[in-house]
């Protein structure tokens, strides 16, 4: 059985493994030259550089499934955050995860007691609930699901709408509740991680494992029209025309609504993250917990990448990753200087002065947006005519754990038309 995977990202390379594996002769196309989608990472002057803030949830159950840990060498965030304002921060944590932000997060006074005891109600809550459950039942929007929990004005402002808006690129909280119940279940239940050397290493993992396998990857080259005749598809590439039994279009979703007729999700959301160094002696109290703006979100969040994974920066630097959601429409020196500005007004002790933009990462489409009942409207893995399959994190909900998820679905879709 002769297979041919258009894209090579998470999807694409996690189908052409299982399809690998269990017979088939694989070949996947991606037009890039290098694999991972829209994870990948690169070198700036000794920083490694994600594309835009990234970071993977060690308790996705597709993650646990396809990756090997141990190899990525994961460097975990501290759990929580450090709320910041002018002249102000704050810590709110996790106890059980981490015991030494126990007291921080007691005397916490942004979010209050009966907050903080929602949060761990609802944390036992959601243990107790099968992952695959989540997705089920009624949907409402993040910010209604709070208040029926009955969560403050004040924790949905100051820790919720930067936290959340972080995770979905959506401050205003109009999410699906489904996604917000999936990933604070997820982050309770295991840790926020990068590898030591990028998210790139992710897919790069994925496709030494797809290779070992017996797929074949051929990377700058691009699958430009897919068409199906009585059981038999044609494939046309930057390189010439072929046939195959199957095609698995793992491809970004304007591409693959391109190349199948499918109607796919066309509302995007995107970020801008401008990537900072600073001397390394100047030192932040958030340690590796991520900075959350409490006072508007310009910008949203601050990492600190190399707090977390040192080798990301070179010696004698600390590299910082600062989130803008949309579009932030202004040259990479204003946004640095948006940056610099948050900073010294959350340390007012410290200077900025030394702080340098390395890079900076202009995402349009980074999700799709998943509104209350999103999924409905989600194409399914076999919605193409013939022996065509669908693979991307847009059949099943915008996340790594989404896009893993459905490549080993894809294969198994074309291996039942078999």
């Amino acid at each position: 059985m002769h297979v041919v995977v258009a894209g090579g990202g998470l999807a694409g390379l996690v189908a052409a493994r299982h399809l690998a594996e269990a017979g088939a002769e694989v070949e996947l196309f991606e037009r890039n030259e290098r694999v991972g989608g829209r994870v990948r990472s690169r070198t700036v002057d000794g920083f490694t550089i994600d594309r835009g803030f990234q970071v993977l949830f060690t308790g996705y159950p597709a993650a646990q499934r396809e990756l090997d840990f141990d190899a990525l060498d994961l460097r975990a965030f501290a759990p929580g955050a450090t709320i910041a304002a002018p002249n102000h921060r704050s810590t709110l944590a996790d106890p059980l995860g981490d015991p030494g932000a126990a007291v921080p997060t007691l005397l916490n006074r942004d979010v209050r007691l009966s907050d903080k005891l929602r949060l761990f109600r609802l944390q036992r809550r959601l243990k107790r609930r099968a992952v695959d459950a989540i997705f089920e039942g009624d949907d409402r929007t993040i910010r209604e699901y709070l208040a029926a929990e009955g969560f403050s004005t004040a924790f949905v402002e100051r820790f919720a709408e930067p936290f959340y808006g972080g995770i979905t690129l959506d401050r205003e909280l109009e999410t699906s509740s489904h996604v917000f119940e999936y990933t604070f279940k997820m982050l309770s239940e295991g840790r926020t991680v990068v590898p030591a050397e990028g998210m790139g290493a992710i897919p790069a993992q994925l496709r030494t494992a797809a290779e070992t396998a017996g797929a074949t990857v051929r990377t700058g080259t691009a699958v430009t029209d897919i068409t199906t005749d009585d059981g038999e598809v044609t494939v046309r590439t930057d390189d010439g025309t072929q046939t195959a039994d199957a095609a698995v279009v793992a491809t970004d979703p304007n591409a693959a609504a391109e190349l199948t007729d499918i109607e796919t999700p066309d509302a995007g959301l995107g970020c801008v993250t401008v990537h900072c160094s600073l001397p390394e002696r100047q030192a932040l109290d958030t340690g590796s917990r991520i900075l959350l703006n409490a006072d508007d979100d310009e910008p949203n969040t601050i990492a600190p990448m190399s707090a977390a994974a040192p080798a990301y920066a070179p010696e004698g630097s600390q590299l910082l990753s600062a989130t803008f959601l949309g579009t932030a429409d202004r040259d990479d020196a204003a946004l640095g200087e948006t940056v610099r500005e948050a900073l010294a007004a959350w340390y007012p002790e410290n200077r900025f002065a030394e702080l340098d933009v390395v890079a900076v990462d202009r995402v349009p489409f980074a999700q799709f947006a998943q509104p209350p009942g999103f999924r409905a409207d989600l194409p399914s893995p076999d919605a193409p005519d013939g022996p065509v399959v669908l693979a991307g994190d847009y059949t099943r909900w915008s996340s790594i754990q989404g896009a893993l998820e459905s490549g080993r679905q894809a294969a198994e879709a074309v291996l039942e038309q078999r």
